[in-house]
């Protein structure tokens, strides 16, 4: 018998790496105002096309991916040879790290990243075994970090991950500062992450043809409200892509989520709806909290992030008993807690809790 204390061991990078336990659970039957998700549902006409399109039969083959090409190439305005279509946003960082950043103990590529953002970047980075830099935004503004971060950048910057506008913060970065980042890492490969583009309507998809080392990614895991689905598109020159593609599984992005992202963009009239809603209920939050005498950072997405001092983890909990979730940030940002905004009765809804707490 084998000695049970034997087993395999573990790549360095990964036993290196912290884990991630996001606070997933029991969160259905809660108002859910903690991960920036859409709060009241996709697009009815979503329901009705998995309906029409599912069958026992249907199930029984692999994905087929002509249509929903062709309908997110239309909608986009990019040519199908310019997109990969990804298994939410997650999967399309995991491959542009795979494509471009070689790992290892000794001589590993480097990554960039603005902190606080978008946990994933660093987790597939560390994965990946390359060496992650960050960079700071500075409370209690959070601007985007540009000086600092063509600073940090070397001739071993292989990637730069940005979110824009930024998660957890909400602040975003004009296409100017998008294009300084482009000319100084003329040999990385810098994604632009636009899962809130929606509700800010700056992207830097315009710009591919003049930059091949741009990619930008979207998802529908925000406004589409389809984030159980994990569906997302990669966009970058024809020769990245093509690049792309051998690092990526073939049947990554499953039937239901493509026959669901083809019908989501068909129906332009909810999304628009739902942003209005959200942009509106943003102004809402943003006039109580100010009332309560709470700060908070200016937003470009569908959330704010408050100030809440020694009592944010208090603050978080006391909300919670009220089932509502908001998400405790004050580990990376002292005080901070974000809170997404759907409806406008859903920002009455937490600010009249506010109230009682604060």
């Amino acid at each position: 018998m084998p000695d049970q204390e034997q087993r395999p061991k573990p790549r360095e990078a990964v036993r290196k790496m912290a884990p991630y336990h996001p606070p997933t659970g029991n969160r259905a039957t809660n108002l859910r105002l903690d991960f920036n998700e859409n709060t009241v549902g996709c697009s009815p006409q979503v329901i009705n096309r998995l309906v029409q399109r599912l069958t026992r039969e249907s199930l029984t083959v692999y994905p087929d991916y002509t249509r929903v090409r062709h309908t997110l190439s239309e909608f986009f305005q990019v040519p199908t040879e310019r997109m990969l279509l990804t298994n939410g946003t997650d999967e399309a960082i995991q491959v542009l790290i795979n494509t471009y950043v070689e790992g290892g103990a000794q001589g590993a590529d480097e990554v960039l990243v603005p902190r606080p953002s978008y946990a994933m970047y660093r987790f597939y980075a560390e994965v990946a075994g390359a060496t992650v830099t960050e960079v700071d935004y500075a409370p209690p503004v959070c601007a985007f970090p540009l000086e600092a971060l063509l600073a940090k950048i070397t001739p071993a910057t292989k990637a730069i991950l940005i979110s824009n506008p930024n998660n957890p913060t909400g602040t975003g970065v004009g296409l100017p500062a998008i294009e300084t980042i482009l000319k100084a890492a003329p040999n990385a490969a810098v994604l632009i992450d636009e899962a809130y583009y929606e509700f800010c309507g700056v992207t830097a998809l315009g710009l591919i043809d003049q930059y091949p080392n741009l990619f930008v990614s979207r998802t529908f895991s925000k406004v589409y409200g389809m984030a159980a689905l994990r569906m997302g598109c990669l966009f970058s020159q024809e020769a990245n892509v093509a690049f792309l593609r051998k690092a990526q599984s073939p049947y990554s992005v499953n039937t239901l989520a493509a026959i669901a992202a083809e019908a989501a963009v068909e129906d332009p009239e909810y999304i628009t709806d739902y942003v209005t809603e959200a942009l509106a209920a943003r102004t809402l939050l943003a006039g109580g909290l100010t009332k309560l005498g709470i700060e908070y950072v200016p937003s470009s997405a569908n959330f704010l992030l408050g100030y809440f001092g020694n009592r944010a983890v208090e603050v978080r909990d006391a909300l919670r008993d009220k089932a509502i979730l908001v998400r405790d940030r004050s580990y990376e940002i002292p005080g901070g807690v974000r809170i997404t905004v759907g409806t406008q009765a859903q920002a009455r809804q937490v600010l009249a809790e506010l109230e009682k707490i604060w």
